[in-house]
């Protein structure tokens, strides 16, 4: 009698660990996660997807961060992430991808999903102009007027090609100006007209859930001065004067950040909470971007992806 029950008891802490596993966000395809303008993986330690990638991972989902150039046309960067997807397609046998961008990010897996639908299970884009940034918009008019465009382009140039040497990736291509041009209002205008899948149907609407097999999805913030503690919330506090009295995060309005499905437009969140920047800093009541991404990891294992 002592025996058997010392082998249920054996039996029963063998199977509990599986029983208590997170499948929470074990999605059916690997996420990838596509970093915006002046972006990378990792630098030591600082993850640009502050947290993220691990709390995906602890869920169960096969997750993997891409890099592209820090500053380039949404087109040379979409073909860079097309490269990694087919060699990881390559290397593990992966069929199709669940894609992640975050602000210039969107227009990249956008790019993919266009060209390559069949590598593609679903695109979620966080804080995307995709009706372009009036930030973009301002920018380009200024230096133009004050004749420093070279200058100011050089500059970001040298910074681009700094956090990617520091970041492993030194060979990358950088172009600010390309970068500045893909996310004004008429390069993503132009965008639009030849990559427009899952375009919204109207001003500041939804678009569809699906288009080529691919599922859509998009969500933005409309916060700016959210932690007294985070050093970039002043500088999109000052950025955010280009759009008046729109709401915005700081570079992306409200209405731009639509695509697809939109699951919520207006988080209390700036341009770089939305991705857990800045260590995690956040309003003291505003939602966990960590929790979001593994919520929508979920509704895209929910939804067979």
């Amino acid at each position: 009698m002592l025996k058997r029950l010392f082998l249920a008891l054996c039996l029963c802490l063998l199977l509990a660990p599986a029983a208590r596993a997170d499948t929470y966000t074990q999605t059916r395809y690997p996420i990838v996660l596509v970093h915006g303008l002046l972006g990378f993986d990792a630098i030591g330690p600082v993850n640009y997807w502050y947290g993220i990638p691990s709390a995906l991972s602890a869920g169960g989902a096969k997750v993997f961060v891409s890099q592209e150039s820090a500053a380039n046309s949404s087109e040379v960067r979409g073909e860079q992430l097309l490269a990694e997807l087919r060699q990881l397609k390559a290397a593990y046998g992966y069929t199709k991808f669940n894609l992640i961008g975050h602000s210039h990010g969107g227009f990249t897996v956008r790019y993919v999903a266009a060209v390559a639908p069949e590598l593609v299970a679903s695109v979620t884009t966080v804080g995307t102009p995709h009706q372009g940034s009036k930030v973009a918009d301002g920018i380009k008019r200024d230096a133009a007027n004050t004749g420093t465009t070279q200058f100011i382009a050089s500059i970001v140039d040298a910074l681009a090609s700094f956090i990617s040497w520091v970041s492993g990736a030194p060979s990358l291509p950088q172009d600010s100006l390309a970068a500045l041009e893909s996310l004004d209002t008429p390069g993503a205008q132009a965008f639009n007209a030849k990559y427009g899948a899952g375009a919204p149907t109207s001003s500041c609407g939804q678009g569809p859930a699906t288009a080529n097999g691919v599922r859509y999805y998009s969500v933005g913030g409309t916060s700016l001065w959210t932690n007294i503690f985070d050093l970039s919330d002043p500088a999109l506090a000052l950025t955010a004067t280009y759009f008046g009295s729109e709401p915005n995060d700081g570079l992306v309005s409200k209405c731009s950040s639509h695509w697809g499905v939109v699951l919520r437009d207006d988080y209390p969140w700036n341009h770089l909470d939305e991705v857990n920047q800045a260590f995690g800093l956040r309003g003291l009541f505003a939602p966990d971007p960590v929790a979001f991404f593994r919520s929508q990891a979920n509704r895209l294992k929910s939804a067979g992806l």
